[in-house]
């Protein structure tokens, strides 16, 4: 059964959870691991992720979209290009949480962007009970989210759920991706911030082949490693193409 839960509040126990936060923190992190970074540890909390700091390890988080206070990156994908020590610690409003709450009921956690949704397509393939979940924005079904899932859903073979086949409708009204994330509920606060680069840079389709599989989680500290991945030998020049 494919399913989705349109919130990450609403994940339930599953063989394999994705968890789709497209603007930002998943796109963040299938970036960090097709840039170089061995693992991103996903934290609950700001406080939390500022627990595990130390050398070799990167901060990055956002409170309201702007970046967290003392860390040393925020929540947008480009700011992993250029690996910045070993690890990424990473605490976002919506997408951490939803991780974290996938690692404590599924057996299998995956993260979904556009940029590696070829990937996360084919790595599902087979998979018999896949929840799609949808990260939402503080506690608000966004539309960033679902159409990504209903996108995911329509590329998978097997039985759809009612919620699944919500989505395959909303995916199926926007033509590009970038409609959908530029009229969504996640965009509003991006352009507030002046991070409206990241709305076009997160709609790019799979420019990376890395999906984050959860391999390990340690006092509701969710770790991620690539499943399957490739460096990026020409980030810049891949990366600065945006797909339309």
């Amino acid at each position: 059964m494919i399913d989705v839960a349109f919130l990450g509040a609403d994940v339930r126990p599953a063989q394999t959870a994705v968890v789709i936060d497209v603007l930002r923190a998943t796109s963040t992190i299938t970036l960090a691991l097709a840039s170089g970074y061995e693992r991103v540890l996903v934290a609950a909390s700001i406080e939390e992720a500022e627990a595990l700091r130390e050398p070799g390890r990167v901060l990055a988080g956002e409170v309201g979209c702007a970046r967290a206070p003392g860390f040393d990156l925020g929540n947008s994908p480009e700011e992993t290009l250029k690996p910045r020590g070993s690890s990424l610690v990473l605490a976002t409003t919506n997408g951490a949480p939803a991780i974290v709450a996938a690692a404590a009921v599924a057996d299998e956690v995956l993260v979904a962007s556009l940029l590696n949704i070829d990937a996360v397509v084919a790595r599902l393939g087979g998979a018999g009970d896949v929840l799609l979940v949808a990260a939402g924005t503080d506690g608000h079904v966004t539309l960033e989210d679902v159409y990504l899932a209903g996108r995911i859903s329509a590329a998978l073979e097997g039985e759809r759920s009612d919620a699944a086949l919500i989505a395959e409708a909303v995916a199926a009204a926007y033509p590009r991706a970038l409609d959908a994330l530029q009229a969504s509920r996640g965009a509003i606060g991006l352009r507030r911030e002046g991070l409206e680069a990241d709305i076009a840079f997160c709609a790019q389709e799979s420019i990376v082949e890395p999906v984050g599989q959860l391999t390990e989680t340690n006092d509701a500290i969710a770790v991620l490693t690539a499943s399957d991945g490739v460096s990026l030998e020409s980030a810049p020049a891949i990366l600065g193409e945006t797909n339309t």
